[in-house]
């Protein structure tokens, strides 16, 4: 997986990702539908688990998918920390 974010001048926080792997290609689209053009704060205070709850993912999901799941939720916490701390 590769994931970058980039803040605007307005403090957004501005995500791209990509993977070779059509499923986390598609994880990945989850995660920029919830998480990218939002601000730094909203982000660390958004839980993903809870968000995606509602589509029921995790009983959908190999233990494998779904911990790369939440590691790609703990890389976007860490660049919002990073830019919220630059804030």
């Amino acid at each position: 997986v590769w994931m970058v974010g980039e803040e605007d001048a307005g403090g957004t926080l501005h995500l791209r990702g990509d993977s070779d792997a059509h499923i986390v290609r598609g994880l990945i689209a989850l995660l920029l539908k919830l998480y990218d053009g939002r601000p730094p704060r909203e982000i660390l205070d958004t839980d993903a688990r809870e968000a995606l709850a509602r589509l029921d993912l995790e009983g959908h999901l190999s233990p494998s998918r779904s911990n790369g799941l939440f590691a790609m939720v703990r890389r976007i916490k860490a660049l919002a920390a990073a830019a919220d701390a630059r804030g």
